[in-house]
């Protein structure tokens, strides 16, 4: 997916950070995508599929461009929804949001939740095969396990 989410090989392209300062520019950069962060969890978060197509879709009118092909670094040619000139926040604000819109309309718009563990609540997009994931990583799933068979084993002998 990283092709199609416009993330180029490297080489001749790296993405840099607005600004000749190390200061300035860089804290413009953290702060448009510390910004965009709750932005996205509103889609994550979206309670039904309308709601959750019309925050992604806000999203994508901000963040992303027409779609075209591109042989930048002659790395093979790939598709770009965003425009070249983009600072390093706005190459992760397109890539996320059309992303997480390949992964919605590839997988179904119910493949992206926060992780079950009451502690954690971590968001994750659900590539498993069933679209039955409830947990961010093993470790949650593990201990959230570990948890339940305490708690029935505590209950019988109690």
């Amino acid at each position: 997916m990283q092709h199609a989410a416009g993330h180029g090989r490297g080489g001749e392209e790296g993405h840099r950070l607005h600004g000749d300062d190390q200061g300035g520019g860089q804290r413009a950069e953290l702060a448009e995508l510390l910004a965009f962060i709750p932005r996205w969890l509103a889609v994550v978060d979206a309670e039904t599929p309308r709601q959750r197509a019309a925050e992604l879709n806000e999203l994508l009118t901000m963040s992303s461009s027409h779609p075209r092909l591109t042989d930048h670094a002659d790395g093979g040619w790939h598709i770009h929804y965003r425009d070249d000139d983009l600072g390093l926040a706005g190459v992760v604000r397109a890539v996320v949001s059309v992303g997480t819109a390949l992964h919605l309309t590839g997988r179904g718009m119910d493949r992206l939740s926060r992780c079950a563990l009451a502690e954690c609540g971590r968001a994750y997009g659900d590539f498993t095969r069933a679209g039955r994931q409830r947990y961010c990583s093993h470790a949650c799933a593990n201990r959230d396990a570990v948890r339940r068979f305490r708690a029935r084993r505590a209950e019988r002998s109690g």
